[in-house]
């Protein structure tokens, strides 16, 4: 460095100290001074103020950081003139707020408008920046207050001042006052200007499933959900959704309660106007599937007119258990018109009348008498289905099963999918019912009874069921015979199962043969007996009643009856 030529040699510290004094004159902590975008960075800014060396204030602090260019001039507070990293510590926010606050002030006392913009999302609502650092509670951003409020974030818009703290610097908005104010006088426009007829436009602001809310520019009217289609809907939902503007009628209007009743059907031509002209009983149509229920499939045949097809509707003879089995949505099907019920805007349909009813000719496939053979389909407590042909059954109830056997349960001679023959007992054809019998293929075995088992015969034979009053026992020709506990020993019997198994061979004297019960009556404790000792034991039975110490057979059959239930397990 070239030394100046002169003889006065200047004083470097003086220099220095004046340089500082000249700097700093100007710049009080505190005060609001005027700086320059020097560098943008991801975050932040950094800022010159013609001080000794700068400061850096965040990218949050602006309104519109991407609007913010290198060199532009902005006013800044001064908080102070070096912090720990040597760096002044400037705020754009804090300036604006004390420029701003006497403003806002004003307005406040006022009751004016200031606009403001929503920065971001905070506890409870949001925060807007209005020249100074705003709260919007939720509850104030809309008349209802929105599930997301991030969809604010940046936007400006007005607000109402609803409170001011001088001492906090704290701001209170309400965007929501302002909405409802000029909603008011919307409102009462709309209901001194609107009659009855009127077509109006609105928004759907709301969807229940009674109807829909229309926000008629001020006002909310209400869709009834019987007033939105001319066809049938199970939800509003269905053909509307939230912010879809419609065009509806106003119906009627109630300016006390300021209710206002709107229908959107009535905006269209009525489709079941001479409905019965154009769709006569009996005639044929076609549609397309628009919904599938447990009871029924509901068919458009036209734009606004459906038809419903009862799942009885469906078919002559399959055993439809819910139209979805056969039927799709969309699917185009024919029908038959079965009635009609213009004031409920109901149209009954039917398929199975497109095709002869295959009962109509039963009794001649069918003759009462005739053989038949068919699968076992299904089983219930009172007897078996047997699958005929495709949607024809017969069913054999239990009772005629089996001549000689008491059978509680079909299960007992029949499994499900086997083939069996029977014989056609009776045929239904109002109920299409047909009836059908497997003992009837052979002779009543109980017609030459008598002849088979006399009373004194000594019989063989294998317990097959024990109760709590005796044993049944397997006799030869498939026929039963009941041992009554009484007969079983000479010695007291209390329990049957302590002295009889299921499966044991026993041997035992005929003491009873009622042909027209169909009852044999067995002893076993008489296999030894005499002739006049089984006398004796046979009207000693006879004489007994109930309430006595033992059940005579007569009594004993009966309890049978009541102690086997069809379907129920049986008690070993």
């Amino acid at each position: 460095m070239r030394r100046p030529l002169t003889h006065t040699k200047p004083n470097p510290m003086s220099k220095i100290q004046e340089l500082i004094e000249k700097s700093t004159k100007n710049y009080r902590e505190g005060s609001i001074v005027k700086g320059h975008i020097l560098e943008k960075r991801p975050n932040e800014f950094l800022v010159d103020i013609g001080y000794k060396s700068e400061g850096i204030i965040p990218a949050i602090e602006f309104d519109d950081p991407s609007e913010v260019e290198v060199g532009d001039e902005i006013e800044v507070l001064l908080e102070r003139l070096e912090n720990d990293d040597g760096m002044v510590v400037l705020s754009k926010q804090k300036a604006a707020q004390r420029q701003n606050w006497e403003k806002i002030v004003r307005v406040y006392q006022e009751g004016g408008i200031i606009r403001g913009r929503v920065r971001a999302v905070v506890k409870g609502g949001l925060s807007v920046n209005i020249g100074v650092e705003a709260f919007l509670p939720a509850s104030q951003v809309d008349i209802i207050p929105p599930k997301d409020l991030n969809q604010f974030v940046g936007n400006t818009y007005d607000f109402k001042i609803v409170k001011i703290s001088e001492e906090r610097k704290n701001v209170v908005l309400s965007r929501r006052e302002l909405i409802e104010q000029e909603r008011a006088e919307r409102r009462q426009q709309f209901l001194n200007t609107v009659k009855v007829g009127d077509k109006v436009k609105g928004i759907i602001k709301n969807i229940t499933e009674f109807g829909a809310f229309i926000d008629l520019n001020g006002i909310d009217g209400l869709i009834h959900v019987t007033d939105i289609s001319w066809s049938r809907i199970n939800h509003p939902a269905e053909v509307l959704s939230i912010g879809q503007e419609v065009e509806v009628v106003v119906l009627d209007i109630n300016r006390e309660k300021e209710r206002v009743s709107l229908g959107l059907k009535q905006g269209q031509p009525n489709p079941w106007e001479n409905i019965a002209e154009r769709y006569p009983i009996g005639s044929r149509v076609k549609g397309k599937v628009t919904s599938l229920m447990p009871y029924g499939a509901f068919v458009q045949i036209e734009e606004g007119v459906e038809g419903l097809i009862h799942v009885s509707e469906l078919s002559w003879t399959k055993r439809i258990a819910r139209p979805s089995d056969v039927l799709q949505l969309g699917q185009e099907v024919e029908a038959m018109v079965l009635g009609i019920n213009k004031d409920e805007l109901k149209i009954s349909l039917g398929i199975r009348q497109l095709e002869p009813n295959p009962w109509d000719e039963i009794e001649q496939r069918y003759v009462i008498g005739k053989q038949v053979r068919g699968k076992v389909r299904n089983m219930t407590a009172y007897g078996a289905f047997i699958e005929l042909e495709e949607g024809i059954d017969g069913m054999i109830h239990v009772s005629d099963l089996s001549w000689t056997r008491k059978i509680n349960h079909p299960s007992e001679m029949l499994k499900k999918g086997d083939e069996i023959e029977a014989v056609v007992l009776d045929i239904d054809k109002a109920n299409q019912r047909i009836s059908l019998g497997i003992k009837q293929l052979e002779e009543d075995p109980w017609k030459t009874i008598e002849q088979r088992f006399k009373i004194g015969d000594l019989v063989t034979g294998k317990v097959t069921k024990i109760t709590n009053f005796g044993a049944f026992v397997a006799l030869p020709g498939d026929i039963d015979g009941l041992v009554h506990i009484s007969q079983i020993s000479e010695e007291h019997v209390a329990r049957v199962k302590d002295v009889l198994k299921v499966g044991q061979q026993v041997e035992a004297r005929v003491i009873k043969v009622d042909r027209v019960d169909r009852r044999i009556g067995l002893s076993i404790k008489a296999a030894n007996y005499s002739e006049e000792q089984l006398r004796r034991e046979s009207e000693a039975l006879d004489m007994l009643r109930p309430g006595e110490d033992m059940v005579g057979l007569e009594q004993a059959f009966l309890a049978a009856q009541e102690e086997y239930r069809p379907g129920e397990n049986r008690k070993n």
